[in-house]
């Protein structure tokens, strides 16, 4: 039986995107981008909004070895081996290898099929989180909080969603950046 886990690289103000649109204040250094690669070996199957997609399907056809880090490299292999389903009703065609493609997210059907998983699920993009959040679909909540304030943009957390949180973990890495991984309580 899998759990469902959100991952969002947030500002300290909790955005995803500064107002732009723009998330180059959340690259990650090599530390915390190993932690990704190993966080994310963990899941077989990814969920996805066109947003979000859109931007991780670089790594389906990244540049090759001389122009990535092996990390970088590392974290292409462990995205390409993943299940992934994006969920959008706009998005024509899918440029991915293992890849499905939904016209709704249906949280009864999301969690039926989280339920049903050996392993647990992830999902991200702040978007399709939300609904998930508020459906009370989402087991834990992984938040990387970067060392910066944007003053605005696209919220890691659904504006108005409530919630009680259980810290499960936390890390602390050399640039700054803390991870902070929360079970969703009491729904």
């Amino acid at each position: 039986m899998g759990d469902l886990y959100y991952t969002a690289n947030m500002s300290l103000d909790g955005y995803t995107t500064d107002a732009q649109g723009n998330f180059d204040f959340s690259e990650p250094d090599a530390e915390v981008h190993q932690y990704f690669n190993d966080f994310e070996r963990a899941f077989d199957t990814a969920l996805y909004g066109r947003a979000m997609y859109e931007t991780m399907v670089y790594w389906e056809t990244n540049p090759g070895p001389e122009d990535q880090s092996p990390i970088a490299q590392e974290f292409a292999e462990v995205w390409r081996s993943q299940h992934k389903i994006v969920y959008s009703a706009t998005l024509e065609d899918i440029a991915s290898e293992r890849t499905s493609l939904e016209r709704v997210f249906d949280p009864e059907a999301v969690h039926d099929m989280v339920r049903a998983e050996p392993r647990d699920v992830s999902i991200g993009g702040p978007t399709i989180a939300a609904t998930a959040l508020r459906a009370g679909i989402v087991d834990y909540v992984n938040l990387l909080v970067l060392p910066h304030v944007l003053g605005g943009g696209l919220a890691a957390l659904p504006h108005g969603y409530r919630a009680a949180l259980d810290l499960v973990e936390e890390q602390r890495f050399s640039g700054g950046t803390v991870r902070l991984l929360y079970r969703v309580g009491a729904r």
